[in-house]
């Protein structure tokens, strides 16, 4: 996903601070190859193709050019199949990832995943500085967030693109982060529309929806159940077709607000205030860590003998229920003060 290639980049970034004359290799899934560009301390990015996971043969002939270079050191921050045979196959006399019983022997040096909140990094993070213990880099020195790296020029077409959309230089804009990368990651759409309504009463902005062509019907419904006078400050149909095009716009925006997932994340690495509302069945301390800049709300925070004594895949199944009692109403003040700081 976007957002754990995102966070391992800050791998990337503490490597090349200790070792300025490293070359290095950072595998990445195809569809998130955007979030990398310009990178300044990534070498080279080995595109993971999609055809790999269906074409067998492409995949070893992929595996095959991997095995010829030499490496010496093989980080793998993924752990799932694809990155275990990668490490399998890496020439390398290091390789290094978590710590898991039917994998662990590819490995030459392990570390388990931690589970407790740290007030100084969210748990992705954490997870993966203890991936670079066996480097010895200082605590003192390391790097604990990742950045999107755009350009001027990138920066100016994304102000030129909003000027040819009718919106002026000196307009407050918030994205609004409608969809989660899933129907069960996705806030209620009747919600959604309330939270929207609250941030236009409170601050006379100028709003964009974050989705994609396909999401369209689903991104209206919302749009739809916003109060008339709400609907006049959202511009529906500006979006950009291409990811690296919506980090430009994301740029531009006072805030983003919304479901949890991959635009927050990226909003983060663009230095972007964030309001995050994250589904019941996800931990906050996984991507989150109390800021002034970036604030997030679970249905834990305020109804957490709900959720107490649940397994995840329960919540998952009955999670119309947890969604229905995790009204806007519950945040609505702790979002006011959030539109309040900005």
């Amino acid at each position: 996903m976007i957002g754990d290639v995102l966070t391992s980049t800050m791998i990337c970034d503490n490597l090349k601070r200790m070792y300025p004359k490293a070359s290095i290799d950072y595998v990445a899934n195809e569809n998130t190859l955007a979030v990398l560009e310009n990178h300044p301390h990534i070498n080279t990015v080995i595109v993971f193709k999609k055809e790999y996971r269906k074409n067998k043969s492409a995949f070893y002939k992929f595996l095959k050019d991997i095995k010829r270079k030499e490496y010496n050191a093989v980080i793998d921050a993924y752990g799932k199949l694809e990155s275990n045979l990668i490490s399998l196959f890496a020439n390398s006399n290091l390789k290094i990832s978590y710590t898991k019983t039917y994998t662990s022997w590819i490995y030459n040096q392990t570390f388990h995943t931690h589970d407790d909140p740290d007030p100084k990094m969210t748990l992705a993070i954490k997870n993966r500085v203890t991936l670079l213990t066996p480097f010895n880099i200082p605590e003192e020195k390391l790097i604990l967030s990742p950045t999107i790296h755009l350009t001027t020029e990138e920066k100016v077409e994304a102000k030129t693109f909003l000027k040819n959309k009718g919106i002026g230089e000196n307009e407050e804009i918030i994205m609004i982060g409608v969809l989660g990368s899933s129907d069960i990651k996705t806030y209620p759409a009747k919600y959604m529309a309330l939270v929207i309504d609250s941030i236009v009463e409170t601050r006379k902005v100028t709003i964009l929806f974050n989705y994609i062509p396909s999401q369209e019907k689903k991104a209206r419904e919302i749009y739809n159940l916003c109060k008339p006078e709400t609907q006049q400050h959202i511009k529906f149909d500006v979006f950009s077709n291409s990811l690296r095009g919506f980090l430009g716009l994301l740029s531009q925006c006072k805030a983003i607000i919304g479901n949890e997932g991959g635009a927050i994340n990226m909003a983060k690495a663009l230095k972007v205030p964030t309001y995050a509302i994250f589904a019941p069945f996800t931990g906050k301390a996984g991507w989150f860590i109390e800021e002034n800049k970036h604030q997030a709300v679970h249905l834990k925070d305020f109804k957490a003998e709900t959720l107490q004594g649940l397994k995840r895949k329960e919540i998952i199944e009955s999670i119309d229920t947890f969604y229905t009692a995790f009204e806007p109403k519950l945040f609505k003040n702790h979002l006011i003060d959030f539109l309040k700081s900005l």
